[in-house]
């Protein structure tokens, strides 16, 4: 029987010491908060999206460059077999649109009772309050763990799980990136991802809380650009967020150079071009000529948006139908089809739904999780270089690397 220590109360890190018990090993669970998962309690808007039920393939694709890495975990742990652990806990479970996977309470609290509750009767210890400062080595072997107020903890292997560097208020810190280096681990750029981005133009306070549905954007700068899918966008008191933003914010930032602006084009009529628009225009002209156009664009959008574009296009809100020239309409389906934002950059990591980077993977066997540099350490979770979209795509890289560090 080992002792084992896992320093991290996240998804992560019970996942991994729960496993590790199941194995008949002593675990010790450490964690910095005084109760577990408080980041867990956010994700999904407090409903928790635990994972995505799309097919091994199609799940590698919504990560980084570094999905290969993720393959040989998610061929022993993956969707099916986390949705058993919480179906046999007695989490009822409920697949929504795309795919999406959530606890039938639309709770995330319900998920985290259910790991609570394993930990306790796998015989896990848990330590609140108390921090991970380092780790001790002897020939490049875990020796121990450092703890806070200077204790030590003696252990034969040791799982790191301290997660990244987004909201920190809720314990990820970097706490685990500064003592893996210390170890001599490389740390790849620590950068946000699923974060809401800043935009250069004033008006969009007036905007705040304004959701657009079945839209579609595209982020370019000089040389570049990236296509989002069809779905829905929502405007922040300093620019913008929603799904489709986060989803593509790490490429978008990335693109974000000095010198060389980032814009964003939102098509509000994707499914429309700009000639069909046109015609439909001319229609809704022709039948209510007397209209004003401000009362004429509520069939096409929102109230909230109408004045706005509007100023966007150059046209008086209080002219009918019947003076809209040729060339107000040419200007309104260009508007329709690239409502332009500049890009700013975003709020920063503290606002970011996950950290990319992390961890270098070339040091970390992804069969394991265990490090390639010392014996006896493992990682798991967001402290890896991985990242994805959202969708439960992170959320189920985490409970499996953290399976597979706790084997």
């Amino acid at each position: 029987m080992a002792r084992v220590v896992v320093a991290g109360g996240g998804p992560a890190g019970m996942m991994a010491a729960i496993r590790a018990a199941h194995l008949g090993n002593s675990v010790t669970l450490i964690e910095k908060n005084s109760t577990l998962g408080k980041k867990l309690l956010l994700t999904g808007k407090g409903r928790c999206n635990l994972t995505n039920t799309c097919g091994l393939d199609d799940f590698l694709l919504r990560f980084s460059g570094n999905a290969a890495f993720l393959r040989d975990a998610f061929k022993i742990f993956f969707n099916k077999e986390l949705i058993s652990f919480f179906k046999e806990r007695g989490v009822k479970i409920k697949i929504e649109r795309q795919n999406r996977v959530f606890p039938a309470a639309d709770s995330s609290a319900s998920i985290l009772n259910a790991l609570k509750k394993e930990l306790s009767s796998c015989g896990v210890n848990l330590m609140f309050d108390t921090a991970l400062s380092g780790i001790d080595t002897e020939g490049a072997k875990v020796k121990a763990a450092i703890l806070s107020r200077r204790r030590r903890l003696e252990t034969d292997k040791l799982i790191l799980a301290l997660g990244g560097s987004s909201y920190s208020s809720t314990g990820s810190s970097g706490d685990g990136y500064r003592i893996a280096k210390r170890l001599g681990h490389t740390i790849k750029s620590i950068k946000p991802g699923l974060v809401p981005l800043k935009v250069r133009q004033p008006y969009i306070s007036v905007l705040e809380g304004l959701s657009l549905k079945n839209i579609q954007l595209k982020f370019s700068n000089s040389g570049k650009s990236v296509k989002s899918d069809i779905g829905e966008l929502m405007f922040t008191g300093f620019g913008v967020s929603g799904p489709l933003v986060l989803t593509l914010s790490g490429k978008a930032l990335d693109m974000l150079e000095p010198g060389r602006g980032l814009f964003l084009e939102i098509d509000l009529k994707p499914a429309l071009s700009i000639e069909k628009l046109d015609m439909r225009m001319q229609r809704e002209f022709k039948v209510s000529p007397k209209k004003s156009i401000c009362n004429i664009l509520k069939s096409m959008l929102p109230q909230r948006l109408i004045n706005v574009f509007l100023d966007l296009a150059g046209i008086d809100a209080h002219l009918k139908a019947a003076q809209i020239t040729r060339e107000d309409r040419k200007r309104m389906g260009r508007l329709f089809k690239s409502m332009r934002l500049d890009i700013t950059g975003s709020p920063g990591i503290e606002r970011a739904m996950i950290t990319r980077g992390g961890i270098g993977l070339k040091e970390v066997d992804p069969r394991t999780m265990a490090s390639k540099l010392i014996t006896g350490l493992y990682f798991c979770g967001e402290i890896l270089d991985i990242a994805a979209d959202t969708g439960g795509f992170n959320l189920q890289a985490a409970f499996s690397t953290g399976y597979i560090a706790g084997s």
